[in-house]
C-alpha cells in the first residue's frame, strides 16, 4: 500500500509539471526558436549562443515506477540512464539498451538514438519503449504509440534530436538482470576474422557453449581487433574496479577474463570516455591520482573539450605550434559485412586508433535513420583530433569520412558535427517522412528544424 500510494504521489507531480511546462512553453516569444535549460548535454557539436528564454526541464528527471510483474517502468524525458538503471537494477531489471553515459537522459538517447553491447539483441533505446508522452512543437502534449493515431510521430521520434519535440514521459521495457556479468577478451587476427566471429555468435547466441548477453570490442591495429563477451553470472571468483587507477580499456587485450558488477559494467567507459581522458593526461599515473576521482567521468571531459573549441582556446593552442587541428569525434553505423573495408579505409587516411565496435540491428520503424530493420550493423566509434596538412580543408578528414559511410550503405548518427550539404543531408535522413512531421506537429517552425539543428548548429 505504501509503495502504491508513492507511485500515485509521483505520478501526480509528474502530471502538475507537465501542466507547468504546458504553461511554460505558451508563454514563450513565438519568433525566437525553442530552446531547453538542462543540466546535461552528451552532444559533441557546437551551437549558435543562445540568450533568449528557454524551456526548463531539469525538474522532469524521475523514475516514476518499476513494476517486476509487468516488466515495464514509467520514467520521466530527463532521468539520466544511470538514475533508471539502478532504480531498475534494484528490482533485478534493466531496459533492454543502457546507452554508455551515465548523464545521458533517456529523452535525449531515444530522439538521438545509439548502440550498446546489448544492441545486437536489444536494438536501439528508442526498440525498448512503448509509449511516450510528447510535448510538441505546437504546444500539444500528445501520446504516441506504434498503434495509435500518433504512431508516424513515435516511429519518427528516434533521430530527431529534439526536432519534432520532446518527450516528457516514456513507457520502458525490462528485462531480468542479475548483479554480475562476466567478460571474455577474444583476440582476433584481423577485422575479417572479427565480423566472422561475430556473425557466429549472432547466429547462435553462444561462443564456446557460453551463453552471450553482451557484445563490442575494439580494433587496435590491423592484427589486434577484439571481441569483448559478457554475460550475466552469480558467483565472480573476483571483481574488478576500473573507476581509480587501473584503465579498463588496456585490459581488452592482456586479459582474457574478467568480473565486473552489472553496473560497473554499464559505466565501464564512462570513467575515461572509452580512452579519450589521454587527452587531458590521465593516463599519466601521478595526473591520475591528483585528479578528483568526482571529475573523472564522460561528462566533464566532454564539458572542458566543448569550452576549449567553443572558446576558441583549442585553435588558438594547436595555431601557436603552426598546425592546427580537425576534430574528428563520430560514429559509423554500417552493415557488418563493410567493416573490414572500413577499417582499412579508416587506417589508410584517417588513422586513429584504438576504435570502438559495437554490434546492433535495428528492431522497430525508426523512418528518420532508414537503416534495414532486423539487418546486422557495426557501430564503429572514433574521437580524437588530427593535425591538419597544409591546404587541407578544415572539415577534410569527416568529409571524407561522410563519403565512406554512404559507399559502404552505412549511417551517421548526428550526435556530433556534421558536414552534409543540405541536400545530401535530407537524402540520408528521411526527408519528405520528416517534413510531414514537422508540417503536422510543428506548423509554424517553433522548434529547429533537423538540419539547422544538427550541421548549422541553430
Amino acid at each position: 500500500m505504501v509503495e502504491s500510494t508513492q507511485v500515485d504521489i509521483a505520478f501526480a507531480e509528474h502530471r502538475q509539471a507537465v501542466e507547468e511546462l504546458r504553461r511554460q512553453y505558451a508563454a514563450l516569444p513565438t519568433d525566437t526558436p525553442v530552446r531547453l535549460t538542462k543540466p546535461t548535454s552528451n552532444l559533441y557539436r557546437t551551437r549558435q549562443r543562445h540568450s533568449g528564454p528557454s524551456l526548463d526541464v531539469r525538474h522532469l528527471d524521475r523514475v516514476l515506477s518499476v513494476d517486476p510483474e509487468s516488466r515495464t517502468a514509467e520514467v520521466q524525458g530527463m532521468a539520466t540512464y544511470e538514475t533508471i538503471a539502478d532504480a531498475t537494477l534494484a528490482q533485478g531489471m534493466l531496459p533492454p539498451v543502457v546507452l554508455d553515459c551515465k548523464t545521458i537522459t533517456i529523452g535525449g538517447g531515444v530522439a538521438g538514438t545509439g548502440a550498446e553491447s546489448s544492441s545486437f539483441r536489444g536494438g536501439l533505446p528508442h526498440d525498448g519503449v512503448r509509449e511516450m508522452d510528447i510535448l510538441t512543437g505546437d504546444g500539444r502534449v500528445v501520446t504516441a504509440t506504434r498503434e495509435n493515431e500518433h504512431a508516424e510521430l513515435f516511429n519518427g521520434f528516434a533521430h530527431s534530436y529534439g526536432s519534432l519535440g520532446y518527450a516528457l514521459r516514456l513507457r520502458l521495457e525490462l528485462e531480468p538482470a542479475k548483479r554480475y556479468v562476466r567478460l571474455r577478451h577474444i583476440h582476433t587476427a584481423s577485422a575479417r576474422e572479427w565480423v566472422d566471429t561475430l556473425l557466429e555468435i549472432d547466429s547462435s547466441g553462444e561462443y564456446h557453449g557460453i551463453p552471450v548477453d553482451f557484445v563490442d570490442g575494439a580494433y587496435f591495429a590491423e592484427d589486434a581487433v577484439h571481441l569483448v563477451l559478457a554475460d550475466y553470472t552469480d558467483d565472480p571468483p573476483f571483481v574488478s574496479d576500473y573507476t581509480g587507477q587501473r584503465i579498463y580499456y588496456r585490459t581488452l587485450r592482456t586479459r582474457s577474463q574478467d568480473y565486473l558488477t552489472t553496473r560497473d559494467y554499464l559505466w565501464r567507459w564512462d570513467t575515461d570516455l572509452y580512452w579519450t581522458s589521454k587527452l587531458f593526461g590521465l593516463e599519466n599515473p601521478l595526473v591520475r591520482r591528483l585528479w578528483p576521482r568526482r571529475y573523472r567521468n564522460a561528462e566533464m571531459f566532454r564539458k572542458i573539450q566543448m569550452r576549449m573549441r567553443q572558446s576558441g582556446l583549442a585553435d588558438r593552442a594547436t595555431s601557436a605550434i603552426g598546425r592546427p587541428v580537425e576534430w574528428v569525434l563520430q560514429d559509423a553505423d554500417l552493415p557488418v559485412e563493410s567493416v573490414p573495408d572500413f577499417l582499412e579505409f579508416f587506417a589508410r587516411e584517417i588513422g586513429i586508433s584504438p576504435v570502438w565496435l559495437c554490434p546492433m540491428r535495428l528492431r522497430t520503424p525508426a523512418t528518420l535513420y532508414p537503416i534495414d530493420r532486423n539487418r546486422l550493423y557495426v557501430s564503429v566509434g572514433f574521437w580524437w583530433p588530427l593535425r591538419q596538412r597544409v591546404g587541407e580543408a578544415p572539415d577534410y578528414h569527416n568529409r571524407l569520412i561522410e563519403r565512406a559511410i554512404a559507399e559502404l550503405g552505412g549511417h551517421k548518427p548526428l550526435y556530433s558535427t556534421a558536414h552534409y550539404t543540405e541536400k545530401e543531408f535530407w537524402r540520408h535522413y528521411g526527408g519528405d517522412t520528416y517534413r510531414k512531421l514537422e508540417e503536422t506537429y510543428d506548423p509554424d517552425n517553433r522548434l529547429p528544424d533537423l538540419y539547422d539543428k544538427c550541421v548549422k548548429g541553430r
